[in-house]
Formats: C-alpha cells, structure tokens, sequence
C-alpha cells in the first residue's frame, strides 16, 4: 500500500515545483529584480523539461499560463543567459510536442517575440552565435505553423538578417544550417539574391557537410516555387548546374548514402521545370537524356525508387507537348443539326475557327503541381469529399420537391395512345385460361449448337480439320435495284428433332476457286478483305421480310477457294433484300489443328456441343442481320461485327481483378520518353486513317490490320510506333471534340506468342479503374469457332497515366485540364491470323436491343403477360427509341379484375442515356428477362406493378460510337431541365410520360436510371434527400429542423440485403448543384417521385461481397437486373402490407431461384453460378497519375448512415474455377 502512495506523491512534488518555479519566474518579471535569480529560477526548468516529459506537457496543456511566463520574461529580460536559457527551454518543448506544441507557441505570439528578438541581437556588436542558433532554430520549427509569418519576419526585416548572416558565415556550418532551415520557412517571401546564395552552398559530390548540403537544396527547391526565382535560376544557366551537380553525385555516390542529396537536387529541377523557360532550358541542356540514363541504372536497387519515379515525373513534364497527329480534333464523322444552340458547348464548337486544333498550350500555369500524387496512394473518397462541398445545394427551397408541370393537359395528351392500359377495356381478349403457358419460343428451338474444335482426330476414315476460308461480306449503301445481288454469310441450320431438343448446326463443303497467287494461309485474308459469297438463290430466313425504306445494291464480286472448308456452311440464305452487309472478316485459319499441312483434303464435322437451356434464347443471328439493315448510321456503316452477329456467352471462369505490377508505369514511360531520346528507332507508320478515305492498308504480313466501320465500333486512327507498338486514337463524340473513352475495334493479322502494345493516347477522364485491375475486353473469332463464344478480359502491364499530348482549353471547350491520358495494355494472341475485337467494355448495340425486344415479344404468353414495344419518338437521325411495356394480364374482363389492372402503381424504368455505359444494358437486360419470365414471382410482380421503360435513351449515341453525348453533341443527362424536343426528343418525350403520369394522378412508385461508373467498384445507387444533402454542408441545425420521409432508402438497403454486387456503402443521396439537370434530380424535384434513383454499376468488379475481388461480368450484370425486380417486389410488400399479402416464402423461393447453379447457356443468356470464390483484400495501388477532379467524382458524397455487410458465402472454389 505504501508504494502505490510514493507515485502520486512524487508527481505531486513534480508538478508543484514546476509551478512554484514558474510562479517565481512570473514575480522575478513584475518586481523586476536581480537577473541571478531570474537565471537560476530558468535553468531549473530547464532541467525539469530536458528530463521529465510530464513537465514538457504541463507547461502546454490547455489552461496553463506557462508559455506566457517564459515569453514575457524572454521579452523583458537583458541577462544573455537567462535569454538562452529559456530559449533552450521552448526547442525542447517545440520538438518533442511536434505540431501541435509549435501551434501553442505561434498562438501565445511566440513568433513576434522570437523576431523581435531575432532583430535585437541582430544589432550587437559581436553577434553572438549561439544566440543566433537557437533562434533561428526555434524560428525554423514554428515558422510553418504560423500563416502569417512571412508578412510579419517581412516587418520586423528579419528576412534580410537571415541572409546576411549566411553570407558572412559560409564556413560556419553550424550557423548556416538552421539559417538554411529559416530561409526555407521564408522562401515564398523572396524575391532577389537567395538563388544565387544556394548555389555557392551546393556543388558537387563531397563527403564532407551532407547535412548542410541537404538542407541548401531543400531550400533551393521550395525557393524555385517561385516563378520569379525559377526564371533567375534560368536566366543565370542554373538548369545545367544542377544537371552536372546532379551527375556528378550519381556517379561518385556508389553506396548510395548520400540519396537524400540526389534527390533535393531532382526537387530543385522539378521546381525549376514548372516553367516554359525551364522545361526548354532542360531540354537544351539535354536533361532527358541525362536523366533517362541515370533513372535506368537506378532501377535495379528498390530503395533508389524515389529517385526513379521523380526522374520520370520530371521527365514526363518537360517532354514536348505535341498536339494529336489529327486534321482536327472534332469528330470524324459530322451530322447536321436540325439547330443549332445558342449557347453551351455545341454552339462554341461551331464557331471556332479552324486553327484551334493546332493550339498547344503551353504555359506555365499548366496542371502539373498535381502529378505530386502519381507514387502516393491517394484516398479517392477524401478527395472526393473535399470537393464535393462546394457543389452541395445548399438552398433549402431549391431542394424541396416542387411539382411542376411544365407543359398543359392539352400537351400531354399526345402520350395518351402509349397508355392504353389506363383505358383498355379487354373485351376483345381471351382471358379465359388462367392456367401459366410455358416460356418458350415460337418457331426453332434452341438445343446444344454444335461447333467443330481444334486439335481433335476425325471419326471413321475422315482427316483432322483443315484450316478453311471463313467468309467477309461487303456492302454499299448506293446502287441500282435492277443490279441487286445479295449476300450472305449465314450457317447452314438443320433443325433435328430428338428427345433433348437439340439443335445441331452442319458444316457443310463448298468448293471454291481463288484467284492466282492466294494460299490458305494469311494471304487469304487480304483475298477476302474484298470478296462476297456467291449468290445463290434459296428460301428467305423463316419469319422473316426485308423491309427497306432505300434501295441498296453492289456489283458483287467473287472469289472462290479450291480448297474444301469443313468448317463453313454453304451460303444458302439470302441476308439483305437489295441490301448487303459485310460481316467483320473472320479468319483464315478457321479451325486449328494438329496437322499444319496446306494440301487438300475432305475433313469430317468434328463437333463440340455448346449447351443451351430448355427455356429462350434472345439472340438470332438471322434476326439480328434484319435488324441492322434498318440501322442507320451517321457513317452509314455496313459492317457486321462477328461478336455481334454470333453473340456472347458468359465465360465459364472467374475473371480476378488483375494485380498490377510494381513499377509498370514507370517502365511504360521510361518507352514513351526513349521516342525522344531514340528518334531513329520510332516506325511512326498509319496503319489506319478515318479521316483519308483513300487511305489503305499497308500488305505487310508482319503489320496488324484494324477496322472499326460496324455499329458501335470506334476507333478513328492507328500508328504504328515500333514492330509491336500501335498508339491508337479515338474518335470524339460526333459534333463534339471530347469524350474519348468508349472502344470498340477489330485487329487481325497478329502472330502468336508475340506480346503487342496497345496505347490509346486521347482518353480524357484523369483516373480509371485501368489503375486498379480492371482489363479490356477480348472477342476472338478463332476462339469462338472452337466453341469459346465470348468476351474476355485480357492483357497484362495495364496502366492510365497522363502523356504529352494536349490541346488548348478553347479547343476542349473550356473544359479543365489541357493533357490527354493513355490507357496501355499488353496482349499475346493465341492464335496466328485470327480476327480478334477489343472493347472498352461488353458491347450491347442499338439492333441487339432491338433483337432482344423482338424475341422477348415472339415468347411471351399474351394471357398470362401483357407486353407492348411502342415506339416513343423517333431519333435525330431517324431511328426509333423502343417504350415497353410489362404488367399481367387481369384475370379476366370483370369490372374488378379491370380496376385492379388499371391501378396498379407504375414503376419507370430507363437506361443507356451514355452510349460507353454498355453494363448500364446488360442491367437492364436482365431486368426484362427476368419480368417476362414464367416463374411464381415474376407474375406477383407483374401483377404489382406497371412497368414502363425505355431500355435506351440515346440509340443515335450508341449507333455511332459515342462515349457519352447524342448526336447533338450535348450529354443527355444534362438536358432533363429543359429539353428540346428537336435536338433531345428521347428525353423531351420520356420527360413527357412522367409528366402525363403526374398529371393523371398516377406517379410512379419508383424511377431508376441504369448507369454505368468508370471511377468506383460495386453497384450501388444515388437517391435525393434534402436532410441528407443539409447534413453534408455541416448544418446540423438545419438539418435538424428538415422533416423527411425515410422511405427513399428502402429499396437501396433491400438491395444491398438480395444483391451480391450491391454496396450500400456507396450509396449517396445528397443532391448537387452539378446534377440539377439529371433525371434522377429532375424527376424528384419537378415530377415529384421520392424514390428517384441513378442506378451505378461498376465497369471494373467489386471489392466487397459474394463478388470480391473479381471483375464483373454480363453474368453479374443481368443478375443485378434481376434481384432489382425481386427488391421492387419486396418494397411493394413493406410499402402495401395490407393490399399486399404475399408469403415471404415465394420471396425466398424466388432469390434461391436466382441464385441456383445452372448450366453456360445460349449467346446473350445470363446465367449464375451457386458459389464465388472469395478474395483477399483487394490492394490499393496508386493511381500513378495526375489525380485532378473529375466532375464525375462528384456523384459520391458519403453516407452518413452505417449498412448491413454483404453475407459472405463459400471460398472452397479456386479463383478461377470452371462451371460443371
């Protein structure tokens, strides 16, 4: 018992002496008497503070007066050693409390004190130097916490002091250092003869005074901040001396001890080169070279990455800014606008005068201070909070719902014939049966596709496959119908009849002749680069008529093969009446085999089967080729892509979000500053050109051959940069000169186990999720005849980083930022002349919509299902933009059952209003299918709600291969506030049937926006609420003081519980002032719907969930469609619960349902796996990039309210396991 006394009152005795000593001290200052007291009374404290950390935290804690005890005796006192005592007493307490301690010094006013004192001793005659030390050391430390120190040091004239005693006293190293500390703390306050002063300090390798090295350049470089220092340091040829400083160090400093030095001296180039002046004096003092050279010797010891990656930064900087290798930057392809804006980004497009494009802007406020953060990791959602308070609405009466209607009754009555349901009366039905209809197709049914392989033996006395010519088929737009020559390029289908409903496709032999000179091998691609089938006349595709406004027509061509090609149908069908399509060339090698022999001989069908499900399948190719002639297209495309015509199946794996490689950026940059350095080794050839018509493609074999002239494709122009080095350039939106990001191309002629690089170099957006794992996506024709039909993701040595291209802020209409990004990727062929097509992300075209709306429509069981495809208004271009509608048929013409029909609560639905927001389809996909699905809860649902929905809002924008705009030029979800019926009629018009709604009294329940997000993981949604978005400007009050129905949040945490991909985490409600023209905004402000949502899914994966750490899929995708529909059910459950009694057991029935294993299925059919592998914990790697805000990181801004977590199912799988 008695020791646990001893301690507190040993403390007890601590902390009165300190206290008696500082209360001495205080009296000694108010009687003014003798300076032996005042002396002894502060080297007692000192003691204490160098020995007792209690005593250090008394004398600063909150309350004490301690601080101003010893600054008001530091003030009054003239004893020299009182001075240095409590001078020594404030280093201490300064730097062993770090910041906070400093701020306490700064706060009590020890900075005017400390100058002022700074400025008395200044004037004794011999100075003293340990005087001097201390200050300037103590000065050093709170100078940074002290905002207005510069402006005061400025007053007092210290700053003159400072460096008159540098210069005096260039040998005293003692002295000097923490004079150099100060300099650096005063370096935004100087203006003439500090540069010069630094540079007689630093010089060349020495082992002597590193320190006093270090600290001169770490002055240096924040003195070189200053535009006016840099331009001295310029003037005064100081760029060289720096770059032989630096050299110099390099080579002596073998050890490498002495990298703090090298790398002070790479700060100070850095500073110096944020100037025009400086990046050409870098230049002209051949600094690329330098520095390439000695960051390539640094790279093979880890700990001089520091230097490696500031070497690249700077380098990055001053390499030339060079404007694309483009006529212009406006897009390839023009449309005439019916009108053209009086203001906004299209009218300032039209009036730019022609020479914009070739302004490089080069000045020197340009955007590099952030290119800090390229080997940080940076918190994104920090950032993204930071910035986002400034767009927050703030103004409560423009955050209340207002309903406006905006047009009269008489307007909105023209949406009324799309509404038939309100009025129908269904005297004219049969609506007997009530008994569910199966969900099948009407005509061919689907069963396993047969597919002949590779590499397997025939069967009987047949040979292995032989490697076979696969058709190309061209089309021209113009011609005359008296000369009209289809052709085709279909498969030869016989339907087979047996107990598994299987559908087997024949291959059957053709033989054909090829002109002089061609062989089987690659050469036959350039043959068929130009060839159409032969015109054989045959019965048209079942089902199907040719409806055509224009006549089209060709002189056909042919070229026959005398070789026998086993694996190509004989060309039975006619595709086009009058029409023809060229369908993207497949390749040569057709089926590969064992035996390389060219000889000829008859190969047998060697089959792989491909099952498909019992139930639909929404993709025809013969339909899909229908479709497409009634496509039109700016560039009046008249290509077929393959992935397009054959459909996509989900792969049977797990596709892992991809773990980049440590310093793959660096090593990107370090080949893209070696173009510079090595001039002669760069090819700098056009391989393929939009902008020439004239222009073809170069014979070489060795040469890769792209095309991007089919439906969504885009790519405008591919150089080729060395033998197996392509920079590809994108195609701006149309009538715009921006928005490069949606990719979509074909390439053919590669060679196998030959790694190629392909750099897309005007992608505009300053982050992707290219930095964090997500990969391009890879179709290959090849692969697909050997019963691998689908899109991968591929390529290694992914990276998104800032290059050196740029235009001027004019020519980007006023948008931030004047540099241009590159996405690059690595890929390795698997196969020799294959024809391969790389995409941004799972391309869904405007004519496969239109197929799946047609299949769907041919299923459906129209007693059980009611479904209308309406056409909402027509496109600029001429296009239709598809309305559907989905709900029950009513059990039966009776009053009630009609009633019920017709009050059912709508629910509107709508998506793809951004072209490159391909997974926003693929969403909605899986929303339609699962609505016109015969299961137990598809029907609860349809006999809940009414779905209206407008599956894409911008055709013309997808047609053509937008990124982002329409035809107009404009972003569509930017118009919802005003749109014009003439340049935005899909969204005049879809605004129009919420307005209708609203006016007839029928909101909807519910109105979402399927997205896509290029920035973040996972699916989650954004909502509106007005206390959510008070609470994010830091008003609780106001807050407080808002009353707010909860139930926005309802349908948002039902999917976090049911959807794997869902983050409720991500979710945010806040509204912006940047969003006010959204639909999402819009629709719940002026239409009034409290359950308005955007609907954002990932393009890359998730980092959370069922999902983690893999990258999402179509798979995914369609699920997330259909678990919304399960989530609208069980909203309607909480939201009716006594209209609306159904068992929660169908609920669960119905997500077991979902979540069921089953087996790969037909083209474009979604299917779900019962487990996914977990992950560890995804990495966070650094962007590697400038990090300057994008306005879409403005979409997230937190959530204040914690989520359930994601249930986490089985890891037994392997990461990338295959299906049964």
């Amino acid at each position: 018992m008695s020791k646990l006394k001893v301690i507190p009152e040993k403390s007890l005795t601590n902390n009165s002496r300190i206290v008696g000593l500082l209360a001495q001290l205080e009296k000694i200052n108010t009687e003014s008497t003798e300076s032996d007291t005042a002396r002894y009374v502060t080297s007692k404290i000192l003691h204490l503070a160098q020995s007792q950390e209690k005593t250090r935290r008394e004398m600063t804690a909150k309350g004490s007066t301690g601080m101003e005890v010893l600054l008001s005796t530091l003030e009054n006192t003239k004893d020299l050693q009182t001075t240095l005592n409590i001078l020594s007493i404030l280093v201490e307490l300064v730097s062993a409390g770090g910041g906070r301690r400093a701020s306490f010094l700064v706060s009590k006013g020890g900075s005017q004190i400390l100058l002022q004192l700074l400025m008395n001793a200044s004037k004794e005659s011999p100075l003293n130097e340990e005087l001097m030390v201390q200050i300037h050391s103590i000065l050093a430390k709170i100078g940074p916490k002290d905002k207005k120190f510069g402006a005061k040091a400025r007053i007092n004239g210290a700053l003159n002091i400072t460096l008159n005693l540098v210069k005096q006293n260039l040998q005293n190293h003692r002295l000097v250092l923490p004079c150099l500390q100060l300099l650096r703390v005063y370096s935004a306050n100087w203006k003439n003869g500090v540069v010069e002063l630094m540079f007689k300090i630093i010089g060349p390798f020495s082992k002597k005074n590193s320190s006093l090295m270090k600290v001169a350049l770490d002055t240096l470089a924040a003195l070189l901040k200053s535009k006016t220092n840099a331009r001295r340091a310029v003037d005064r040829g100081y760029v060289q001396v720096l770059l032989t400083i630096y050299v110099d160090w390099h080579r002596h400093d073998n050890r490498h001890r002495n990298m703090l030095i090298r790398k002070g001296i790479l700060q100070s180039l850095k500073s110096v080169t944020s100037i025009k002046l400086g990046r050409k004096a870098f230049i002209d003092a051949n600094g690329m070279k330098i520095l390439y050279n000695t960051s390539q010797e640094c790279l093979a010891v880890r700990t001089l990455d520091p230097l490696v990656n500031t070497s690249s930064l700077i380098m990055r900087k001053c390499f030339p800014k060079n404007r694309l290798p483009l006529p212009t930057i406006k897009s390839s392809f023009h449309f005439q606008l019916p009108v053209i804006p009086v203001t906004g980004p299209v009218a300032q497009l039209y009036s730019l005068p022609p020479e914009v494009d070739d302004v490089v802007d080069e000045s020197d406020d340009n955007d590099d201070i952030d290119l800090e953060a390229e080997n940080e990791t940076e918190n994104e959602d920090d950032l993204d909070k930071n910035f986002k308070n400034d767009d927050i609405e703030t103004d409560i009466n423009k955050l209340k719902p207002q309903q406006e209607p905006g047009r009269t009754i008489e307007e909105l009555k023209m949406y009324e014939h799309l509404f038939p349901e309100l009025v129908d009366d269904f005297q004219d039905y049969d609506l007997i049966s009530r008994e569910p209809k199966a969900f099948v197709f009407e005509g061919k049914v689907r069963g396993p596709i047969v597919v002949p392989t590779a590499g397997e033996e025939a069967s009987g006395n047949s040979s292995s496959l032989r490697k076979g010519v696969v058709m190309k088929l061209t089309v021209s737009p113009k011609g005359d119908e008296d000369n009209k020559k289809p052709a085709c390029a279909d498969l030869a289908k016989e339907d087979i009849k047996d107990n598994d409903r299987t559908l087997q496709q024949q291959l059957g032999d053709q033989n054909r002749t090829i002109s002089s000179g061609y062989g089987l091998n690659n050469d036959i691609v350039k043959a068929l680069d130009r060839i159409t089938l032969q015109n054989i006349p045959s019965r048209t595709a079942p089902g199907f008529t040719a409806g055509m406004k224009k006549d089209y027509g060709l002189p056909v061509t042919t070229l026959t093969c005398a070789n026998a090609c086993s694996h190509v149908a004989t060309c039975g069908n006619v595709l086009f009446e009058g029409r023809t399509v060229q369908l993207g060339k497949l390749c040569c090698t057709g089926v590969e085999t064992e035996d390389d022999e060219d000889t000829e001989s008859t190969a047998s069908v060697e089959q792989a089967l491909v099952e498909v499900p019992d139930g639909p399948t929404l993709h025809d190719s013969d339909l899909y080729i229908e479709i497409v002639k009634s496509t039109k297209s700016v560039p009046e495309y008249s290509e077929v892509a393959y992935p397009d015509y054959f459909g996509h199946i989900p792969p049977p794996f797990k596709e892992p979000i991809l773990e980049r490689p440590y310093g793959v950026q660096r090593t990107k940059i370090a080949q893209d500053i070696e173009r510079l350095i090595h001039q002669s080794d760069i090819i700098d050839r056009v391989v393929y050109d939009l902008d020439n018509p004239n222009y073809t493609t170069p014979e070489e074999g060795d040469i890769l051959k792209f095309n991007s002239k089919f439906e969504s494709g885009n790519l405008r122009k591919v150089i080729q940069i060395r033998k197996n080095e392509y920079d590809l350039i994108l195609n701006s939106d149309i009538n715009s000169n921006h928005y490069h990001q949606w990719f979509y191309f074909e390439v053919s002629g590669m060679r196998p186990s030959i790694a190629y690089r392909f750099n897309i170099i005007n992608c505009e957006k300053s982050n992707s999720q290219f930095n964090y794992g997500m990969q391009p996506l890879m179709y290959s024709v090849q692969e697909a005849l050997n019963a691998r039909p689908w899109w991968i993701r591929v390529g290694t040595d992914i990276c998104y980083y800032k290059n050196h291209f740029s235009r001027s802020s004019i020519a980007a209409g006023g948008q931030k930022g004047k540099s241009y990004y590159t996405i690059t990727f690595t890929v390795i062929f698997p196969h020799k002349d294959d024809v391969c097509y790389f995409a941004y992300h799972y391309p869904y075209t405007y004519s496969t919509l239109q197929m799946h709306l047609q299949k769907l429509e041919s299923a459906h069981n129209p007693q059980q299902i009611y479904f209308r495809k309406d056409v909402l208004c027509e496109t600029l271009s001429g296009n239709s933009c598809p309305l559907v509608t989905i709900t029950a048929m009513p059990e039966s013409n009776y009053y009630e059952h009609i009633c019920q029909f017709r009050n059912r609560p709508y629910v509107f639905l709508s998506a793809r209003v951004h072209p490159g927001e391909t997974n926003a389809s693929w969403v909605m996909k899986g929303t339609l299918e699962y609505l016109m699905s015969n299961n137990p809860t598809a029907q609860s649902l349809r006999e809940s709600y009414i779905f209206k929905i407008v599956p894409m809002l911008n055709p013309d924008g997808v047609i053509n291969g937008n990124h982002r705009c329409s035809l107009s030029g404009e972003d569509l979800n930017r118009q919802w506030q005003s749109p014009n019926p003439d340049l935005h009629p899909t969204i005049y018009h879809a605004k129009g049937l919420l307005q209708y709604l609203a006016a007839v009294k029928r909101l909807p329940l519910v109105y979402c926006d399927y997205h896509g997000h290029s920035r973040k993981k996972n699916v989650f949604m954004y909502g509106c609420s007005i206390k959510e978005t008070v609470w994010h400007t830091n008003d609780n009050a106001a807050s407080c003081d808002v009353v707010e129905d909860g139930g926005y949040r309802t349908l948002p945490k039902i999917l976090s519980h049911i959807a794997p991909a869902f983050c409720m985490s991500s979710c945010s409600f806040v509204v912006e002032k940047s969003k006010e023209s959204t639909a999402r905004v819009v629709v719940w402000r002026e239409i009034g719907v409290q359950r308005s949502y955007t609907m954002e899914s990932t393009l890359c994966g998730c980092d959370q969930g069922k999902y983690k750490g893999l990258q999402i899929g179509t798979r995914e995708l369609e699920e997330m469609g259909a678990k919304f529909c399960v989530g609208l059910l069980r909203l309607k459950r909480l939201t009716s619960p006594l209209e609306y009694n159904l068992p929660s057991c169908l609920l669960d029935f119905e997500n077991d349902l979902i979540e069921s294993s089953c087996k790969v299925t037909s083209p474009t059919t979604y299917v779900l796996d019962e487990d996914e592998p977990r992950f560890l914990e995804e990495v966070d790697y650094s962007a590697e990039s400038n990090d300057e805000l994008d306005i879409e990181l403005a979409e997230n801004a937190g959530d204040y309210e914690p989520s359930a977590q994601e249930d986490v199912l089985s890891d037994s799988e392997l990461s990338r396991s295959y299906l049964p």
